[in-house]
């Protein structure tokens, strides 16, 4: 469980204080962040907007948590919401994450990654990859880059060392997002092959609070174009075919 996770699990134990009216009134979602914000200033909200569930609202939290909030802002639910259809049940609270996801996805700065690609008249789709050097199945995806590559696929990497920043792993990233050949290093260094420790102004740590807005909680974690999120490991020609990709 991340620390962001972990507070916010926290939070959630202690009691929401609750405006006390004669007859509670519907409020507009500022004015329910407002007020969540004005009881618990120490939750870590990011947005507050409509939820397809009538008389709730959809709040947003740092770490890309999501929990329901009534019309008067005295209840939460924490967890998923599910649509009830002929077909099945439909995950709304993942269908929400996912657009929250592809929205991050545009912010950021392919600069900041170390990509791996076909030339651009090849290149089919894209995935965003949450790594770890250390991490045995980023290992292992890793030697099917070349493969995905053939594919049609391009790879971007992200850093998100799981023991976290200042740890072995977080000073391999930088080592690797600090050479003079970042390609070249990750390959080594994910082939188990000692490379130069070298620092820099770097966006590692950047990387590893963005994974935790991404609902990253273990590596690899692949970041679909629509906003998917994978988590582990799938062969090339399965994340190729998950892709459209023949």
């Amino acid at each position: 469980m991340t620390l962001t996770r972990f507070l916010i699990t926290a939070l959630l134990a202690l009691p929401l204080a609750a405006v006390a009216t004669d007859v509670p009134v519907p409020l507009t979602a500022a004015e329910a962040r407002e007020r969540l914000l004005l009881t618990r200033p120490d939750f870590p909200v990011v947005g507050v907007k409509r939820s397809v569930l009538d008389g709730y609202f959809e709040v947003l939290m740092q770490g890309g948590m999501i929990l329901y909030m009534n019309a008067t802002a005295d209840y939460f639910i924490a967890g998923d919401l599910f649509f009830i259809e002929p077909t099945g049940f439909v995950n709304s609270t993942e269908r929400s994450r996912t657009k929250q996801r592809k929205q991050l996805l545009a912010s950021l700065n392919e600069s900041d990654m170390v990509v791996f690609s076909p030339r651009p008249e090849l290149t089919k789709a894209t995935i965003t990859v949450f790594t770890d050097i250390d991490c045995g199945y980023c290992r292992k995806l890793h030697q099917e880059v070349p493969e995905l590559n053939r594919l049609g696929v391009a790879v971007r990497y992200l850093a998100y060392p799981r023991a976290g920043i200042g740890s072995d792993s977080y000073d391999k990233a930088v080592s690797v997002w600090c050479a003079d050949n970042p390609q070249k290093a990750l390959t080594n260094s994910k082939a188990g092959k000692d490379i130069e420790m070298k620092t820099c102004v770097n966006p590692v740590e950047e990387h590893y609070a963005m994974g935790d807005a991404f609902g990253v909680t273990g590596t690899p974690a692949v970041v679909y174009e629509d906003g998917t999120l994978q988590a582990g490991y799938l062969p090339a020609v399965d994340m190729a075919r998950r892709l459209g990709i023949n």
